[in-house]
């Protein structure tokens, strides 16, 4: 009897029961921006910033130095936020896809605040690179005013809220188009030593600089908005980036330009047994990774977490020990393959690059509407850039490492230097750790992964987690013989590698092969049975390893099969045969016809890149 009357009575007075839940917890406004580093925000200190609300919140609250995202790209750092859990611990690494998860196993941060009872809206991005679950259904509606900015008014009559804000004006799209007659003034901005000082890159920083300023008075709107509904002394405001960028050689890659974000929370007085110093105004030097951030707002708001939360607690009653580091990872980017993995502790950053014979400036549609990008790679290939604003450019180490205390741009590659070898080894072995506990989805070329999964009937998430369909162990293993240098190249072990009954370990010994270059002639006979292999990744790789070796009439046949086959490795071959810079008139008819069951709509634009160069021939 008394159950049934505590719950007519809130039935009957909502408001009430709102009101003596959010005396207790917080309402949480999290606004994010999109594609900026710290070095466009102004309390992190770099002259290109010009963000004087962002500053005051800095002042009002806590700033975090040492926030991490864990991938430098908007669809799979969204799908970690939603789900708390690591993107490549899913398989929805890959930019621009949807991937299926086990969503019953799996449910999204918004649910379980739901479930605690907090009214959740989100304006208005979501873009979670995730199937099987429409992004919008885990949400309330959102309340907008006649504006259609959300109406915190009508959110002062849900407390509490969970209230996510993605401003947009910072996007990459911004850094897009004509760069004349910029707000900020060009000659003033300060270039990252991997530019070079042109005209139109300076130009294109002073154009993102007017949109970083834009976003800074969408977020002060958004705060004036939040005091004015009387909400000001009950809300948490989280500020951060969903990301770095935006410039070239940020976004999309695993340099500080592109996962050092700035996060900064502003917690009224009423709640400051939540205070992670003793005063506001105070910068925070604990380490936090964007897989944190939904693990802490639900602490935040006492939901119950679900266990398959990856993340620490960072703030409040419940804090997890603070973290040593942060991993981040890259996977596919559109229709550009590259993969690494990075580990940043508070000084030094380290990266192992899985596709270390592909360079990080590949042409990529979307990157090169910026008008840098197209200035940067004329000028290299007029033969105008050196050691340091050409290495862009050309392949990469398999390993780097950066002191960022003293090279924040990482410039200086430290993993040969005998001093730091320690460090080296030690960053190595963790990275190693942490893969191998989170069950890294990026041992199989993405599409072996997805077809690995598919035929067994799996979500990616579940078939890594079976060590007989996925046995990541000896993946690592297989990676690491195929990235190893010269000097240490374990050659019976790659023989035997693309003998082995599993299609992930001979796409490693085929990997660990083909980067001999020249010293693997002696096996061009294997390279040409590996032409008849099952699986389409270790056919492609197979085939560049002969064009390198002088075969190059059968590479091109090979490749121009697969293409009209309609290979799920099609995209991967198309990338291919860019990387070996071939002539295109000979795969033009087979790969504008090509439908591949994958990656078609990234596919198209390889096609168009195709004709245009077919065309300047």
């Amino acid at each position: 009897m008394i159950k049934r009357l505590t719950f007519t009575v809130c039935v009957a007075t909502p408001l009430l029961c709102a009101s003596a839940l959010v005396a207790d917890t917080p309402n949480i406004l999290w606004i994010t921006s999109e594609d900026n580093n710290v070095q466009w925000v102004g309390c992190y200190g770099h002259p290109n910033a010009d963000t004087p609300r962002l500053d005051q919140l800095a002042r009002e609250g806590f700033r975090y130095t040492h926030c991490f995202a864990t991938t430098p790209v908007c669809g799979p750092q969204r799908s970690t936020w939603i789900t708390g859990v690591h993107a490549v611990s899913m398989g929805t690494q890959p930019m621009r896809s949807r991937y299926r998860i086990p969503h019953k196993k799996i449910p999204y941060s918004a649910d379980a605040l739901r479930q605690a009872g907090y009214f959740c809206i989100n304006h208005n991005k979501t873009d979670y690179n995730i199937g099987g679950r429409e992004d919008k259904e885990c949400w309330d509606q959102t309340p907008l005013d006649a504006q259609g900015n959300v109406d915190y008014r009508v959110l002062a009559r849900q407390q509490p809220f969970f209230a996510v804000i993605n401003v947009t004006d910072s996007h990459e799209s911004s850094a897009h188009g004509n760069v004349e007659g910029t707000a900020h003034s060009p000659e003033r901005v300060q270039l990252a030593p991997y530019h070079p000082d042109l005209p139109v890159i300076r130009k294109n920083y002073a154009k993102y600089q007017d949109a970083v300023k834009r976003m800074d008075t969408r977020v002060g709107q958004n705060i004036d908005a939040l005091r004015a509904a009387g909400l000001n002394e009950n809300t948490v405001v989280i500020y951060n980036s969903d990301h770095g960028g935006v410039l070239p050689r940020s976004k999309r890659f695993l340099f500080d330009s592109g996962i050092h974000c700035p996060l900064i929370i502003r917690i009224p007085p009423k709640f400051q047994s939540l205070y992670p110093a003793d005063r506001p105004g105070v910068a925070i030097e604990r380490i936090v990774s964007f897989i944190d951030l939904p693990k802490t707002w639900l602490s935040l708001a006492d939901a119950k977490i679900p266990h398959v939360m990856q993340g620490q607690i960072f703030l409040g009653p419940h804090q997890d020990p603070p973290r040593d580091f942060a991993v981040a990872y890259r996977g596919r980017m559109d229709e550009r393959f590259d993969a690494a993995r990075a580990i940043r502790d508070k000084r030094y950053l380290y990266i192992r690059n899985m596709m270390p014979y592909v360079p990080r400036g590949q042409y990529l549609a979307y990157l090169w509407r910026a008008p840098a990008a197209a200035a940067w790679q004329k000028h290299h290939l007029n033969g105008k850039t050196n050691g340091i604003t050409g290495r862009f450019f050309q392949p990469k180490p398999t390993e780097e490492l950066y002191d960022t205390w003293h090279d924040g741009h990482s410039i200086r590659n430290l993993a040969t230097d005998s001093k730091y070898q320690n460090i080296l080894c030690d960053m190595r072995e963790k990275l190693r750790t942490w893969q191998l506990e989170h069950f890294d989805a990026g041992l199989l070329p993405e599409s072996e992964m997805v077809n690995r999964a598919a035929q067994n009937g799996l979500t990616i998430y579940e078939m890594i987690r079976n060590a007989e369909l996925y046995p990541l162990e000896q993946l690592l293993d297989a990676c690491d013989t195929a990235l190893h240098d010269e000097q240490q190249v374990d050659l019976d072990r790659l023989v035997e590698m693309v003998r082995d009954p599993d299609s992930g370990i001979r796409y490693w010994g085929c990997v660990g092969l083909f980067r001999l270059g020249m010293g693997a002639r002696g096996q061009k006979a294997l390279f040409r049975d590996l032409l008849a292999d099952p699986c389409d990744e270790v056919v492609a790789m197979a085939a560049w390893a002969l064009f390198k070796l002088g075969d190059q009439q059968v590479a091109r046949e090979h490749l121009r099969d697969l293409l009209k086959e309609n290979s799920r490795a099609a995209l991967k071959v198309a990338n291919i045969i860019d990387w070996m810079e071939d002539d295109p008139t000979f795969y033009q008819d087979a790969l504008l016809s090509c439908q591949p069951p994958l990656h078609a709509p990234f596919l198209a634009r390889i096609k168009e890149q195709s004709r245009q160069r077919a065309g300047s021939r």
